[in-house]
């Protein structure tokens, strides 16, 4: 089918189409945007149409998976406007220079709790923290893996109690 004659018959839908964008949108200039975005559509892949089939149907089947591409598209913007929204530079300078000062007391707290922790629960602990495995800790330390598994736990359960005020 040659463009003129498909894009004629494609308009003779028009009046059916436009109460099935309207479904959709529940705006008439919504509706219309809709339905030129279904024409181009359709005109772009007209080689895709076969000749004899329901014209009105595939217009449809164009139409929805045109909105729903939109709104999946619109619901993704919103989403970044909204984080970007919540990340405004005068927020973040404000909370930073807070933070900083926060950060500086919890941090000089948790190394008090630590200094305090026996050097049995500390050695492994930090090992530990520091990315180790508990095999090759327990093959460092020279001791079995549940004496190290133990003594993670308790240094966590004595830091837990030290710093309780942060929980």
């Amino acid at each position: 089918m040659r463009n003129i004659a498909f894009s004629s018959e494609i308009n003779i839908h028009k009046p059916a189409l436009q109460n099935f964008a309207f479904s959709f949108t529940k705006d008439n200039d919504d509706a219309d945007d809709l339905i030129q975005e279904t024409f181009l559509r359709a005109m772009r892949y007209a080689n895709l149409y076969k000749d004899g089939t329901n014209l009105r149907g595939w217009l449809y089947t164009i139409m929805r998976n045109t909105f729903i591409n939109n709104y999946r598209a619109d619901t993704r913007r919103k989403k970044i406007i909204e984080s970007t929204e919540e990340l405004m530079s005068y927020q973040l300078v404000k909370s930073s220079t807070r933070n900083k000062a926060e950060g500086q007391f919890i941090g000089d707290d948790i190394n008090k709790a630590l200094d305090q922790l026996p050097p049995a629960y500390l050695v492994p602990f930090i090992k530990y923290f520091e990315g180790f495995k508990y095999h090759e800790i327990a093959d460092e330390l020279n001791i079995p893996i549940g004496t190290v598994k133990t003594r993670i736990f308790e240094a966590r359960r004595l830091l837990k109690a030290k710093l309780k005020m942060y929980n």
